[in-house]
Formats: structure tokens, sequence, C-alpha cells
């Protein structure tokens, strides 16, 4: 996985090129181990018992931190992909939430009917669909939208169905299955499931169990040997793969790292169908995620304008100071906006 290019196919626009000085910030892949921690993900295998609550504190025990945060809450039967974030890295947990997820599921039905017509009614639930919340959920239980991107049956035995659904976060696997049933005129339940993907996370790639992690940092502390704590600790910058992306100066990072939006001069290229309103991870030229933002252009206007916001901070990932100060502030308590030289403030 490539951190500024993100999934395969993916485009990158050059609007504008330049250098990155190697004094200043490093690529993720090469910090420190204490910083590699603390600014890492892991995409843990979540077992079938605890909830996700206890799994990070687990997490947080084991790698002795005070912070982490997971990407989406599972039941304490389901197993499967549960992507953590750690320390400093813990403020980017937000990115998780909101990312696609995939399941496979074994629904069990009340009563046997026959394959096509569970074919034909499992159909019907692709595309949008509206749902309230179960009695068990930390949410309010008010009726709303969701999008199954595809739901695919891949065996039926008997009253057991075996299915995979690829489908917008927030979506409730558990009373799919019930309205299923309902809509078979049968009934129906959630017999199993597992989180096969959440975001750019997948069961097929850097997923460890519990006690991976542990023995892990067992010979970290014991041995000095680092190798196995890095595969199973990310940067936290795979956590964002699955944003648009945006990368920029090295003259316009600081100011971002104080709080500033970013502006069109700062932006170096940018990822192809940037839509204004999407969501965006912006980087450095080392690979660095200095924040994340919402897009006040689309791809294609950024790359022709000379002036304006290109992107709206609303999280700062990176600590001030790390790469060299640009901006001057004329009016104490005004904000930069990066990149807009020569260097200077416009008070928004």
């Amino acid at each position: 996985m490539n951190q500024l290019g993100g999934e395969k196919g993916v485009r990158m626009l050059i609007k504008a090129s330049d250098t990155t000085d190697p004094r200043y910030g490093c690529d993720p892949e090469k910090r420190s181990i204490e910083e590699h921690i603390n600014k890492g993900v892991i995409n843990i295998d979540k077992p079938a018992g605890p909830t996700s609550h206890e799994v990070v504190a687990w997490i947080k025990k084991i790698l002795d931190i005070d912070k982490a945060g997971h990407g989406g809450t599972l039941d304490p039967k389901v197993t499967g992909v549960l992507p953590v974030m750690l320390g400093g890295a813990t403020k980017a947990v937000g990115a998780l939430l909101t990312a696609r997820k995939r399941y496979v599921c074994v629904m069990r039905l009340h009563r046997t009917i026959p394959e096509e017509r569970i074919r034909e009614v499992c159909r019907e639930f692709t595309g949008d669909i509206y749902q309230r919340p179960p009695l068990k959920s930390a949410v309010k239980r008010q009726i709303r939208k969701r999008k199954i991107y595809h739901l695919k049956i891949q065996e039926i035995k008997e009253n057991e169905v075996l299915f995979e659904v690829d489908c917008e976060a927030g979506t409730y696997i558990r009373k799919l299955c019930h309205d299923i049933g309902d809509a078979l005129g049968v009934g129906a339940h959630m017999a199993e499931l597992r989180r096969t993907m959440s975001g750019p996370f997948t069961e097929d790639a850097h997923i460890a169990t519990l006690q991976d992690l542990k023995d892990a940092h067992v010979c970290w502390k014991e041995n000095g040997s680092e190798q196995f704590l890095r595969e199973i600790v990310m940067p936290m910058e795979y956590g964002m793969a699955h944003l648009s992306k945006v990368i920029i100066r090295d003259t316009a990072v600081d100011a971002i790292c104080h709080g500033a939006d970013l502006a069109v001069p700062g932006v170096l290229s940018v990822q192809s169908e940037i839509e204004r309103g999407s969501a965006i991870a912006v980087f450095t030229l080392k690979g660095e995620c200095v924040c994340l933002g919402t897009a006040k252009m689309n791809s294609t206007h950024i790359l022709g304008a000379k002036e304006g916001i290109a992107v709206d901070t609303d999280r700062v990932l990176m600590e001030p100071g790390i790469y060299p100060r640009a901006w001057r502030a004329p009016n104490q308590g005004a904000l930069p906006v990066a990149d807009r030289r020569p260097a200077r403030t416009v008070p928004r």
C-alpha cells in the first residue's frame, strides 16, 4: 500500500513540482520505534467473546500506552477486522468510523424455503435500504438510510444462508438478516458474523491477533528486536489510504499544524476525481499525514486555480514545529492560510 498513491489505479494529478528538505520530518516507515507506536495503527483480528472496548484496553496494556481507539464497534460474538489507532493517531480514528465495511454472515431462516426465492429477495436488499437500529445499540433508534453495495449469496444449506455483504458504515447486519427474514415471510436471525474489511484494512493483509502483538512487544522489550512489532504496528497513514489525497509543499506544513486551511498555492498534487465536500487527507512529500479536512474545490478546480482555499482543515494530526515556520501572524490570534506567498497571514 502506498500512502501517497492509495489504492491501485488511483491517479495523482500534478499541479506543481517542489523538493522536500530531508532535515525536517521523515518517511513514516522510518520513525523511531517509540514514535512508530505513538503514531501507529493495528489491524487486530478480534476474537469472539470480548467487547471491542475490552480489546482496545488490552492493547493499551500490552503496549503500555495511554490512548487507543478502534475504527468501528464489533459485537462481542463477532470476529474479524478491528483497526485500532494508537497514541497520537487516535485523532484520526474518525476517518475509520465512516469507512466502508465488508462482512461474511451466516443467516438462519426460521423455516426452509426454496433457494430461488431466497436469492430473489436478497437481490432486493442492494442499493439504498432503510433500517431502524436494534434495541441493543448505542445510537438513537430512528429510521436511517444506508447503502448496500453488494450482497452475494455464497452457499445455501437447508435453512442456513452464507452470504457476503459490502456496505456503508453504520449498517446493522443483525437487522439486515431480520428484515430479509420478514420479506421472506418466515423470519430469520444472524447466526454468525465476521468482518473481513474496514476501510483500507482486510483480513488478508497485516492482520494480527492479540497474542501476536504481545509476543512482538516482548521480543522488542527483552531482545531489542523491532522487526515483528513493526510488522504488526503500521504507520497511521495506512489508515487514511481510503481517503482522497492532497500533497503539499514543505512551506505549507507548519501553518496547517497551527490550524490553517490549505490554500491553493500550497498544493503540489491532488488525487483525481476529488469532489467538493470530499473527505481529504493532506500529506507531505515524505508521506506523512498532516491533517484531515474537507475539499472546498474539486480536483480540476484545484489544478486550475491560482488562489483560494482548497481544503478546510478539520483535524490536525502533525505537531507544530516539525517543519520550519514559513508564515507570520501580524495580529495575535490570527490564523495563517497555508501556503500563501510571500509568507503572511490572512485573518479569517
